[in-house]
């Protein structure tokens, strides 16, 4: 847990410390871009992210409310940081994720730990009594958690950090070739609120960005 936390304050201080290298657009070029999975005109938007990142916890409502307005322009997904090939948050996730069930406790997992302070992530024993104490299938979930499928995505995980040159959370790639974040969208000093608001204005930006290079 000591190691836990302390890659925790590291992934924290990178991610404020960037806002000095911040280029003037509020968002970096990927220097190989990465292929996407969404078809047609769309444009892919995924959100690396922690539930433990509190920067990430700041985000979410913000970020939830611009996907609901994006509707069918966008395919949003997230990716889970990996503290390890044994995470419990990042396997819950992903075992979440497999069953179709993340919107149902996603919201929930971020308040419990940000929120109500609670520690649910000390293991996967305490993360699956929250799981199932607020709606998650017992027996579905212990079927998907440890399937073939979820493992594979697990060991996937770090490789898939590195190929999209993601270094803290939350970090956001917009078609698989521009990235924002709070860091680099907002302005050195700025409130964190603010920043936020200013990520959303340029997610809006490599959209509009994005679906104009489509064509």
């Amino acid at each position: 847990m000591r190691f836990l936390r302390l890659m925790l304050a590291a992934t924290a201080l990178l991610g404020f410390t960037a806002t000095s290298q911040a280029a003037a657009p509020g968002y970096q070029t990927l220097s190989t871009p990465v292929p996407v999975t969404a078809q047609g005109k769309k444009v892919e938007v995924i959100e690396f992210f922690m539930y433990t990142c509190p920067h990430c916890y700041a985000l979410d409502p913000l970020l939830e409310e611009w996907v609901k307005k994006q509707g069918d322009k966008i395919v949003f997904r997230r990716l889970h940081f990996a503290q390890g090939p044994t995470d419990p948050l990042a396997h819950a996730y992903v075992t979440l994720e497999a069953m179709g069930q993340t919107e149902l406790v996603h919201t929930k997992i971020l308040r419990a730990i940000h929120g109500e302070r609670q520690r649910i992530y000390r293991s996967d024993d305490d993360l699956k009594a929250f799981l199932f104490k607020n709606g998650i299938d017992k027996a579905r979930y212990e079927q998907s958690f440890n399937s073939f499928g979820v493992q594979t995505k697990m060991k996937q995980l770090p490789g898939l950090i590195t190929k999209y040159q993601v270094t803290s959370a939350p970090t956001l790639v917009v078609d698989g070739r521009y990235m924002t974040s709070p860091s680099l969208a907002g302005s050195p000093g700025t409130s964190e609120a603010q920043a936020g608001r200013d990520t959303i204005a340029v997610l809006d930006q490599l959209v509009a960005k994005a679906a104009a290079e489509k064509k």
